[in-house]
């Protein structure tokens, strides 16, 4: 069996571009992939809560899975060596596109595997370290962080949906029933309704 495997941290990230990448590295080589298994949460939650806790658990001996990278597995070193330590003992394959790395038996893909996940741990913390810094500088000039305290966004969760929402208030929708359109409940609707559309109802 040949999975692909992607995995988004956020519902701004989208899963399009990883798939293509593998689509596109499947059609140079040949590959057909048979099952596919995409989800959106951090990487720093364990296998066993996310999807890819079922592809570990099912994948057998010879399986192949494709990723875009071995970060998409997960966002430390140990959970990262710990998966591939059991794909590994299970004689399961795992190919990374941008990583160009092979996952095989041998003790080269062992020491690869640990010199990548290794570098991109240290470099995910040299970034938080200059973000803090980079901070902690803006502070030290007395620059205030953050949006200023009574400060309303003027960007909110239904913001360019102003038609929409006054068509279905034209309908005699409920607030309710709007809020469960869009997906958010009926205090957001509400604030909306009084702080957008006024003007226009």
């Amino acid at each position: 069996m040949i999975y692909g495997y992607i995995r988004v941290s956020t519902d701004r990230q989208t899963i399009e571009n990883q798939r293509f990448e593998i689509e596109r590295f499947c059609s140079k080589n040949n590959i057909k992939i048979e099952q596919w298994i995409e989800e959106t949460i951090s990487g720093s939650k364990s296998p066993e809560k996310r999807l890819l806790g079922s592809l570990l658990a099912k994948a057998k001996k010879d399986d192949l899975i494709i990723c875009s990278e071995l970060s998409r597995l997960g966002r430390s070193l140990f959970m990262i060596m710990s998966i591939l330590n059991h794909l590994m003992l299970n004689g399961v394959r795992v190919w990374t596109i941008k990583d160009n790395y092979r996952l095989g038996d041998n003790i080269q893909s062992k020491v690869l595997a640990f010199a990548f996940s290794l570098s991109a741990e240290i470099e995910r913390d040299l970034i938080s370290q200059r973000t803090k810094e980079a901070l902690a500088r803006k502070r030290s000039e007395g620059v205030v962080l953050g949006r200023p305290v009574g400060k309303k966004s003027a960007k909110v969760k239904l913001s360019g949906r102003e038609n929409e929402v006054l068509d279905l208030i034209r309908k005699n929708t409920s607030k309710s029933e709007i809020g469960r359109i869009f997906g958010v409940n009926r205090m957001t609707v509400d604030s909306f309704i009084k702080e957008r559309l006024y003007s226009k109802t």
